[in-house]
């Protein structure tokens, strides 16, 4: 598998996400939503099952690798609540500052980009863990995809627009697959900072999000996502 190629796929989730805002398709956002529930589960469990076992293993831990986990968790934070204020996983539905569209374009494109260093950082351990870090991407992509659009559109932006801001975070999600094969720190530390990435995405955005939510369904969701990376067989991942 080429790691280029599922960057590719899974940038092209942030345009699908933001065609369902522009286009107003209520079933596909209803969908969007519950693989926000189910991106969690999968993700957390690929952080903790798979990932940080490989991070710690002892014949692969590296210098520094707890910080680098630290570091990863700390850069989405900032970029989501510090450079982005007004900032929140799934679509918006208030009016919000003309400013607000353009701030949240930078700090999700940060994220994208560490997106695409936890696809390219999968794929330097194992084909099998790259795979995983695909899908785990792939199913957020999808409602970054709706946050962007939607918050471009209430800040008074056009469909354009919106539908450009999607495309700014695919590329940038390209961006971090071809950078991490080039530049030899992210190649060390990559997974490390992927896991730290992927495990704030999961338990500080998504789970939040939909916590919430009334019913059974979206707790289903998330369990169904625990179930699936199990399922793929995460848990042989030190073994790959």
């Amino acid at each position: 598998m080429n790691p280029i190629l599922m960057g590719l796929g899974a940038a092209l989730g942030n345009l699908v996400g933001a065609a369902a805002v522009v286009r107003q398709e209520r079933r596909s956002l209803r969908f969007i939503e519950t693989c926000l529930a189910f991106g969690a589960g999968f993700m957390l469990a690929l952080v903790l099952v798979g990932v940080l076992p490989e991070v710690f293993g002892a014949g692969s831990a590296l210098p520094l690798a707890g910080m680098m986990v630290l570091v990863g968790y700390v850069v989405v934070h900032v970029a989501q609540h510090v450079l982005t204020p007004h900032f929140h996983f799934g679509e918006e539905t208030h009016k919000v500052s003309a400013n607000a569209g353009y701030s949240a374009l930078v700090g999700l494109s940060l994220h994208a980009f560490f997106d695409g260093v936890a696809i390219a950082g999968g794929f330097l351990v194992s084909e099998k863990l790259g795979a995983l870090f695909f899908l785990a991407v792939l199913l957020h992509k999808l409602p970054e995809g709706v946050t962007i659009a939607s918050l471009m559109l209430a800040s008074g932006a056009g469909r354009r627009r919106a539908l450009g801001a999607g495309m700014v975070l695919a590329v940038a999600t390209v961006a971090g697959v071809l950078l991490t094969e080039l530049l030899a720190p992210l190649a060390t530390y990559g997974l490390a900072l992927a896991a730290g990435v992927t495990l704030y995405v999961a338990a500080s955005n998504l789970v939040p999000q939909f916590q919430a939510s009334k019913g059974f369904r979206m707790t289903a969701a998330f369990l169904g996502g625990i179930f699936a990376l199990l399922l793929l067989g995460a848990f042989s991942l030190g073994a790959s």
